[in-house]
């Protein structure tokens, strides 16, 4: 009669090495176990290999096309303006999140109920000046917004702080100010454009917009947890998620800097509409945070203060990672109808402030 192993059970056929390890292997006649046991197999293990590949690939076409383009003095100016970017815009990140965090556990979603008229015109000023109070990023503002839906404040006021929030607090008018030195006047063209535009979404939602746009809000976190326990997880996800957004803010103006011809940069940018087109969808791709975004602005050197100014107001309010956020917590009927009505009032706000103080 032959022994058996005392590892533990015969892990099931479909176990992984890890599990091997956990339970050992487990076999009536010792046998050693087949070669390609606990490998992926069919279509997960192709799709890896495919995807391995094709990063090989991309690596290396990568390699190619900038190894004649950051080489050198070009490399060395790429690495001064991302460097500069990153370390001015840090600080200011990390204290915004730490704030929107503290927001998030301490202060009851109650709070701005208490506060808010119930009448929704009236309650959309209102809002967007609560926004120029209470920091927060566009990933502190959707939730936020979406508490206050959920304990009935209006959609209307909702959205207007959602979009108030990120653009114009002291964090990030403290952060404009410092990138735009010897330059008031940019700081106060984001306030009165941003505030603008917020509360004239705000009232058109209120007019035009209808409940089945908007999917009733859920619940993320556990009611029960320990508040210093929200604050904790509430930082340490914007930070993350955040920071790894002001990196590529970062990488995408250094390499615009180095990488894309003057000629190319200076035919745009002198051409007003359409330098102020090219920087607002250069916001909503980037998607940098509100915190930092000023610093990225500033390094656009060649574009005009309007066009700055375009950059500004249109990040905060409509970006890929803020759409996928609105998306995910209010629903893709609502996106469709709320994002095009935000970015074309942006667009106007900056247009209209920026000829007016610029």
């Amino acid at each position: 009669m032959s022994e058996r192993s005392t590892a533990g059970p015969a892990p099931p056929a479909h176990a992984s090495l890890g599990d091997s390890l956990a339970t050992g292997w487990d076999d009536p006649d010792g046998a050693l176990p087949p070669p390609d046991w606990g490998r992926p197999r069919g279509p997960r293990r192709l799709a890896t290999v495919w995807a391995f590949a094709l990063f090989l690939v991309a690596l290396a076409m990568g390699n190619a096309w900038l190894s004649d383009r950051l080489t050198g003095e070009a490399f060395l100016a790429w690495a001064t303006v991302f460097t500069a970017i990153s370390l001015q815009a840090l600080p200011f990140l990390v204290f915004g999140i730490a704030l929107s965090a503290a927001l998030t556990a301490f202060v009851p979603a109650s709070f701005y109920q208490r506060v808010m008229p119930r009448n929704p015109a009236a309650a959309v000023p209102v809002a967007g000046a609560a926004g120029m109070v209470l920091p927060g990023c566009e990933c502190a503002s959707v939730p936020v917004a979406s508490g206050l839906i959920k304990r009935g404040v209006a959609p209307a006021a909702a959205l207007t702080f959602l979009l108030a929030a990120p653009a114009i607090n002291p964090v990030v008018l403290a952060a404009t100010a410092v990138a735009f030195a010897g330059q008031p006047e940019m700081v106060v063209g984001r306030l009165l454009a941003s505030f603008g535009a917020a509360v004239v979404v705000g009232w058109i939602w209120a007019r035009l917009g209808r409940t089945d746009w908007l999917r009733p809000p859920r619940t993320h976190h556990d009611p029960d947890a320990p508040k210093w326990q929200v604050f904790r997880e509430s930082m340490l996800h914007d930070l993350m998620h955040a920071g790894g957004f002001l990196v590529v803010g970062a990488i995408a103006a250094a390499t615009v800097n180095v990488i894309v011809p003057r000629e190319w940069v200076a035919a745009v940018a002198d051409m007003p509409v359409v330098s102020a087109l090219v920087l607002a969808l250069f916001a909503v791709v980037l998607s940098v945070c509100s915190e930092a975004d000023a610093f990225v602005a500033v390094s656009l050197t060649e574009f005009s203060p309007t066009a700055k100014l375009a950059f500004l107001v249109v990040g905060p309010m409509v970006d890929l990672k803020l759409i996928a956020l609105q998306g995910g917590t209010f629903g893709w009927a609502f996106v469709r109808r709320f994002v095009p009505l935000t970015l074309g009032v942006a667009l106007v706000f900056s247009f209209a402030i920026g000829g007016l103080l610029l």
